[in-house]
């Protein structure tokens, strides 16, 4: 199990930056900024996180979709570390979907992203994988992608009138009351 860490907010510098491509993904910081990682989204109620938003500018996110209070419709998947990740195809269709963020508490954006993608990626044991994500998965890969390039979900919005805030998506759109 890992350490819980601090979750930088929006103005940190560190959450502009481009991260850096990890070199040894054996060496021991890395391995233990995994396991940090997966602890601290599981317990943010996050479906994702990246390296960059810990203070950490590492090309390195862990995807982690699961239902929780924060998402309750989301899929099921084991947290899997994803490092030095790219897309290498996607569609041509896009679909606009609400997202959040921990580094942004209280807001919810509905965010244009493509809804199928091919990726690449090493794993935490050193292994390349290829796979094809769609839908809210496809969107937490996008997204955490966009973090290390510095790119936070609110600079995707097409319009402000797409913002809204974490109090009224969970009454609107989880309870729909």
């Amino acid at each position: 199990m890992g350490e819980l860490l601090s979750i930088l907010q929006l103005g940190e510098p560190i959450l502009r930056q481009k991260g850096s491509f990890v070199e040894n993904i054996n060496d021991e910081q890395i391995q233990k900024l995994i396991d940090d990682l997966v602890t601290t989204v599981d317990q943010a109620n996050g479906v994702g996180i990246a390296a960059p938003q810990v203070a950490q500018s590492s090309r390195l996110f862990i995807v982690a979709s699961r239902p929780n209070p924060r998402y309750p419709n989301a899929p099921e998947m084991e947290p899997t570390a994803m490092i030095n990740p790219k897309i290498i195809a996607h569609s041509t269709e896009i679909v606009k979907g609400w997202e959040g963020c921990l580094c942004v508490p209280g807001i919810r954006g509905l965010v244009p992203r493509y809804r199928e993608i091919e990726v690449e990626y090493t794993d935490r044991h050193g292994k390349t994988q290829k796979q094809e994500f769609t839908d809210f998965v496809a969107r937490i890969f996008q997204h955490e992608h966009d973090h290390l390039d510095g790119i936070i979900f609110l600079d995707r919005l097409e319009s402000t009138l797409d913002i809204i805030t974490e109090q009224q998506y969970q009454k609107q759109l989880v309870n729909n009351t």
